[in-house]
């Protein structure tokens, strides 16, 4: 699973929110052209590559797009007032080290905190509620007013990127924000890097769609080829109580919060995964949405299916296991191969 990791890794190092993907997708097209394809940029941002195959043709997407911030207002203490992109979590991101990028294309740092944070100060800052109006990014810089802040280029609309702090350990965790989705790119990277280094034979027409407002809900609303019959979207495995998935397992999910994913078609992810002895789970995920959802919301008349490695920690910072992004490689293979 080497490249999947290296190809994460990079992935990780770009920064990109929903609405702010243009260098993670020039990414995807260039290592997708040197992998000897030709993947297209769709008006929205999103890449669309065609692997190869013919007949019954099938999607996979994932999305590159990730949460993030952007900037509100600038308070007259010289800090930032965010607002969020996408289910970015105010709680899960207290203490977070981020970027500012500016319009004119500087950057600038800064951390996360309460308003008020040092507990030798302030007596209540252990039961102020975790929110955007309660919360601030304070600049690395020596800025005390909002007229300094101004004076740095810093607009209202200004995205900010928080440090994803990936990391992958001995044991074969994968820690990180955003691997939702960027694991899952990273795959399926990983799967057109095998058709042509591995020479996979094809049963079927494969393409891939890196999507870039997913976390915003559209990202599969458009670009879809017309003549493709089946969309699976790669994304997280939810983890949590109640559910069967681990973070070593490819999950397969069966209904989330749009209704119940096509019958025949995730039965034949069971059947493969089955027959290939993967690690898998089934689970119904009762707060989640799909590009794959997002596809058939936009009219397009599609079996559909959902799956992707164990995420623990979802929102958060997240932890897989390569195991996890093993078994989704390979009941991928599967799909496409069978």
């Amino acid at each position: 699973m080497d490249y999947t990791i290296d190809q994460l890794k990079k992935l990780m190092a770009i920064d990109s929110p929903s609405g702010f993907t243009a260098k993670a997708a020039d990414y995807i097209c260039e290592e997708l052209t040197r992998l000897g394809y030709a993947p297209e940029k769709t008006r929205k941002g999103c890449v669309l590559c065609c692997l190869g195959g013919e007949g019954t043709p099938v999607v996979f997407s994932a999305h590159i797009d990730t949460l993030g911030g952007m900037v509100a207002s600038i308070k007259s203490n010289g800090r930032l007032k965010l607002t969020r992109i996408g289910g970015m979590n105010p709680n899960n991101a207290e203490t977070e080290n981020a970027k500012v990028y500016t319009r004119d294309g500087k950057v600038y740092e800064g951390c996360f905190q309460m308003n008020d944070p040092s507990v030798h100060v302030n007596g209540e800052y252990s039961k102020q509620e975790r929110n955007w109006d309660n919360m601030e990014l304070v600049l690395d810089e020596k800025v005390f007013t909002a007229d300094a802040t101004k004076a740095l280029g810093i607009a209202t609309g200004d995205y900010v990127c928080f440090d994803p702090r990936t990391t992958v350990t001995a044991s074969g965790y994968i820690k990180s924000r955003f691997l939702d989705d960027k694991l899952s790119a990273a795959i399926l990277m990983d799967l057109a890097r095998r058709i042509k280094e591995e020479s996979l034979v094809l049963t079927r027409k494969v393409y891939i769609y890196m999507t870039v407002f997913e976390e915003v809900g559209h990202g599969c609303s458009s670009g879809i080829p017309a003549d493709a019959e089946e969309i699976i979207s790669v994304d997280m495995g939810c983890v949590g109580e109640g559910l069967e998935c681990k973070e070593h397992q490819v999950s397969i999910c069966v209904k989330d919060s749009h209704g119940p994913y096509n019958y025949e078609l995730t039965d034949r992810l069971v059947s493969l995964a089955k027959k290939h002895k993967l690690d898998y789970a089934l689970d119904v995920y009762p707060y989640y949405g799909s590009d794959a959802d997002a596809a058939l919301d936009a009219g397009y008349d599609l079996r559909h299916g959902l799956i992707g490695a164990g995420v623990y920690a979802s929102h958060g910072y997240e932890r897989s296991h390569v195991d996890g992004a093993r078994n989704t490689l390979e009941l991928v293979k599967a799909y496409v191969s069978e």
